[in-house]
């Protein structure tokens, strides 16, 4: 028996009734590792999206296990790419699935060195064997969003690339200037059209109508961001998003950052404790034990990275906004008087009880201590 089965089986045995299935998901391929925790696993690879020949892969696996048409399947993925549309075509199929952040999964660094598909695969397929042998703790399960909750999410995303693609034309048009030893301010909007009138001709042909070009691709960038945004604010004013309303109703918290945390974390998640939802963030210490020593090296860095970002900058918000709130002193109390390492790893802290106090805020109405609110109608 090659390693590889060994690996999936050992300690880690369940009973030989139920075929386990981990998918690496690719672009232009699926890879497949199939088995029953008894013995090697079958492994097959398919068309990316090819769900008749996934079918297929798993009659063919059962049937190599000596399972019954009907056994149950259990199935596992790391989230990404695909997003959600594969659990919920498996679960639609009777395959129990479960998505898996990537970032809660252990990593051998020896096999990191030789990444392969293979190893991947197989990696994932002796977890969640060991997950289903009563090892909860040997992943984090991503909690599936309805296909309304994952639509509600699009729009700030998309504000989010095009804010990205506004400072890379900015960028492009500023860099175009300082090659001719020109410098300007500000890049769009009424301001920039009257300096550009007066400065255009300075300039060659060439370089003159690449950042035209460069200024109508902003504008347009601009515009659809306006769209957005009024969509949103709208939507906001007709009570549709009150959670939205309540977190922008604090000094240092915007819209379009409420409507962030309210899509992406509070909306939709149901959290138990603060530790669950600093957890959810990746904010939380991750431990570091061997022999007799224990330490902590850094947050985990799991879940949300999206939110895990934004967070820190409202931190940093919040200390210029809220000076006066208790995190803003005990920030002060604890950080300020450090390097600017000490004052990175309290924004980090702060980031963390300021996504707790956030969701007491939002659940319970508790307003943190000291914070001030935005006047009606600001």
């Amino acid at each position: 028996m090659n390693a590889s089965g060994t690996a999936l089986q050992g300690k880690h045995t369940v009973e030989a009734s139920e075929l386990y299935m981990a998918f690496e998901l690719g672009e232009k391929n699926w890879k497949l590792s199939l088995g029953d925790g008894a013995r090697s696993p079958s492994r097959y690879t398919l068309a990316a999206g090819d769900t008749a020949a996934l079918l297929e892969c798993i009659a063919k696996a059962k049937a190599r296990c000596g399972l019954a048409p009907e056994a149950r399947v259990r199935s596992c993925y790391e989230a990404g790419r695909d997003g959600f549309w594969l659990h919920r075509w498996l679960m639609a199929q009777g395959i129990d699935n479960i998505v898996v952040d990537s970032a809660s999964i252990e990593v051998n660094r020896r096999a990191r060195r030789a990444k392969t598909d293979r190893l991947d695969g197989d990696k994932l397929l002796s977890m969640l064997i060991r997950y289903y042998a009563d090892e909860p703790r040997v992943w984090s399960v991503v909690r599936v969003p309805t296909p309304e909750e994952e639509d509600a999410r699009r729009a700030h995303r998309e504000m989010g690339r095009l804010g990205h693609e506004r400072t890379a034309h900015i960028n492009r048009i500023r860099a175009l200037l300082v090659l001719n030893n020109l410098r300007v301010k500000y890049v769009g909007g009424r301001l920039w059209q009257r300096w550009w009138t007066g400065h255009a001709q300075e300039l060659a042909p060439g370089v003159r109508a690449e950042i035209e070009r460069e200024s109508e691709r902003l504008f347009l960038v601009k515009k659809q961001m306006d769209t957005i945004e009024a969509a949103q604010r709208q939507s906001v004013a007709a009570g549709s998003e009150p959670q939205v309303a309540r977190l922008a109703q604090l000094r240092g918290i915007g819209m379009s950052s409420g409507w962030v945390l309210a899509k992406e974390l509070f909306g939709w998640r149901r959290f138990r404790n603060r530790r669950e939802v600093a957890g959810c963030l990746g904010l939380t210490p991750s431990p570091y034990a061997s022999g007799e020593s224990e330490t902590e090296q850094g947050i985990s860095k799991a879940g949300n990275r999206r939110v895990r970002a934004l967070m820190v900058e409202l931190a940093w918000s919040w200390l210029r906004y809220q000076p006066q709130s208790e995190l803003s002193q005990w920030f002060a109390r604890r950080f300020a008087s450090g390097g600017k390492r000490m004052r990175r790893v309290g924004i980090v802290a702060l980031a963390r009880r300021l996504a707790i106090a956030l969701w007491r805020y939002l659940e319970d109405g508790l307003i943190p201590n000291g914070v001030q609110l935005k006047p009606i109608g600001g």
